[in-house]
């Protein structure tokens, strides 16, 4: 039986009444204080609950109090009217819905959009941006948490109250029209959420339910959560459940899984949230996991974030070897090219750290990767959240977004990418006295390893994360954007994403790997068959030289082309830094013929809800 998402939290009646639930077992007593003062005594049970209903409605404000001595807020509220110390506020989860028809998105039409609300001037502000989305290409967004956090200023991953939208980016009726005018633009949400930990300001939930943590396991953010109880496991299936129905989000990307230790309950998370929904309502479920666990893919996640991807782009982009990229650095074009037909690379092998990593991915079809050149990790954790425009040659990186929007993986965008930005997007919080030196200090301490910041006063430039500034820096300047230089980039993005619309994305369905041959040391050419038995063949060339191509692509019909002149192209040469694209008719007739009208079909779709 699908679980109940009422069941942590409170819950208003139309009676004017509201049902208050939490789970406390350690707790003496528990009563619910409201804003006004009153404070009304909540019956336990043998299980750790304490349950009571008080008259009062919706948008009344109320706190826990905790054996008549700590006061704190619901760790399920479903909004905060003081932030995350202070107290919670009952809301009404109804919503006038205009776009009621909504049903979502086939996973394979996904190019995704991510975005940090808090930047773009919160929900408001964002829902006022989605046309120019629209107009791009883009079909998906995905949020950065939106979960309350300390202070104003985060990137969502030190959230503690995991069901109250952020109130400094709007309220929850806000957060509902954003994501409704979306679909009435034919756009996809997804919402990034976090299991795997609390932030370190505002989470006081062990001081009453000691066994929602672990003593024996921990993660880099401290004692791991215990999924081994029941009421644990419950109250993250019911967040999730929460943003789906009540919110009717498309799809939730879960962070950094590989610290989540019992990964039968995302297999039980990811059953019990689609047995809430119609079989006709489209969900989609999205893994980070550095552990590359292929076998997740095939038991209710439709995806992963690949980084293994990203990190030997990168390493070809940037020359750099240092962390994480010392992995990839070692025979990179092999690498890349059993990324580009296997999904991962690491698929058991060991790492530098001496730790086998990975499982087999080969027989996975490519919409299961999504695939981005610059995310909000990739980009802010990096000492000075430099992008790939000033760390990449120009004509590299734009082969490198040929490959990213037109291979049959699921690409993904990080804000301002489109427009070439080459603003920061530093790491920043709002914490406050010991907290906030200690995150300022941690933060420097990471980057001693790197050669360029083993120098302490080197290490001293780097952004403190609570200063403002270093929010500031980070905004999007609108106004720069407009400029011919970054217009021009656009463009290109745009012209690239229109292509995948019409040529790539009703041809995903049925895709498989044909292989890839490597041409020469940092080129190489990947190839696809198609769901309609067509070809299609991406050749790459990050060298500093031309390398002759095999197979030829003169018989295949030419899609796009970086950096290839005429004169190339009739000589089947690959010029220095280029892409080019193309796709062959499929041979099998049988198979051309069952896909022409799904491909007909499917195109029309997708450019009635994008033109």
């Amino acid at each position: 039986m699908p679980l109940s998402h009422e069941r942590h939290g409170a819950f208003p009646n139309k009676n004017g009444t509201t049902h208050f639930s939490l789970w406390a077992p350690d707790a003496i007593s528990v009563a619910v204080q409201l804003g006004s003062g009153e404070i009304h005594n909540m019956p336990n049970d043998v299980e750790g609950w304490f349950r009571t209903t008080v008259e009062c409605p919706a948008g009344t404000n109320y706190s826990f109090l905790i054996n008549g001595s700590l006061t704190v807020p619901d760790p399920a509220a479903r909004a905060q009217a003081d932030d995350v110390h202070g107290f919670s506020a009952v809301v009404d989860q109804s919503y006038p819905w205009k776009c009621v028809t909504w049903q979502g998105r086939p996973w394979h039409e996904a190019i995704i959009y991510e975005i940090h609300v808090g930047l773009s001037g919160g929900f408001a502000k964002v829902e006022a941006s989605l046309p120019s989305l629209v107009d791009l290409g883009v079909t998906a967004i995905q949020l950065m948490p939106v979960n309350e956090f300390p202070g104003e200023r985060n990137w969502g991953y030190d959230g503690v109250l995991l069901f109250a939208p952020e109130a400094s980016y709007g309220t929850p009726a806000q957060l509902k029209s954003l994501i409704d005018s979306a679909h009435g633009l034919g756009l996809m949400v997804f919402l990034d959420v976090v299991y795997n930990h609390f932030g370190p300001d505002g989470n006081y939930i062990g001081e009453y339910a000691k066994d929602f943590f672990r003593s024996d396991l921990t993660t880099p953010w401290g004692s791991a959560i215990d999924f081994r109880q029941r009421e644990v496991r419950e109250f993250f299936i019911e967040n999730a459940l929460m943003w789906v129905v009540d919110y009717r989000v498309d799809g939730l990307r879960f962070d950094a899984v590989h610290n989540i230790s019992d990964k039968d309950f995302l297999v039980e998370l990811a059953r019990q949230v689609r047995a809430a929904l119609l079989p006709s309502r489209q969900l989609h479920l999205i893994l980070e996991n550095e552990d590359n666990s292929a076998s997740l893919l095939e038991k209710g996640f439709i995806a992963q974030w690949n980084d293994d991807g990203h990190n030997i782009l990168h390493h070809l982009l940037t020359g750099e070897d240092e962390s994480y990229y010392a992995d990839f650095c070692d025979a990179p074009t092999a690498k890349l090219a059993r990324f580009l037909s296997e999904g991962f690379i690491y698929q058991g092998e060991f790492s530098q750290q001496g730790k086998g990593r990975g499982e087999p991915s080969g027989h996975l079809p490519p919409t299961s990767f999504v695939l981005f050149l610059q995310n909000h990790d990739q980009i802010g954790n990096r000492a000075l959240g430099e992008r790939l425009t000033l760390l990449a040659n120009p004509d590299a990186l734009k082969a490198a977004v040929v490959l990213l929007l037109l291979s049959p993986m699921v690409p993904l965008l990080f804000m301002g990418e489109e427009w070439g930005s080459k603003q920061p997007f530093l790491f920043f919080t709002d914490h406050k006295d010991d907290l906030a030196k200690a995150v300022c200090e941690g933060r420097r301490k990471e980057f001693a390893a790197f050669s360029a910041f083993n120098d302490k006063k080197m290490r001293e430039k780097i952004p403190d994360p609570n200063a403002v500034t270093s929010f500031t820096q980070s905004q999007l300047d609108d106004a720069v954007h407009q400029s011919p230089e970054h217009f021009a980039y656009w463009n290109f993005y745009r012209e690239l994403l229109q292509l995948r619309l019409a040529e790539i994305i009703p041809r995903l369905p049925g895709t498989l790997s044909a292989g890839v041959t490597i041409l020469a040391e940092r080129a190489l050419c990947a190839s696809w068959t198609m769901g309609d038995g067509g070809m299609l063949k991406i050749y790459l060339n990050l060298s500093e030289g031309s390398v002759k191509t095999t197979p030829t692509w003169s018989e295949d019909r030419l899609l796009y082309s970086c950096g290839v002149a005429e004169k190339d192209y009739q000589e089947n040469s690959l010029p220095a830094l280029s892409a080019l694209v193309t796709l062959e008719k499929a041979v099998d007739r049988k198979v051309a013929e069952t896909h022409e009208k799904s491909l007909a079909e499917t195109a029309e779709n997708i450019f009635v809800l994008v033109e």
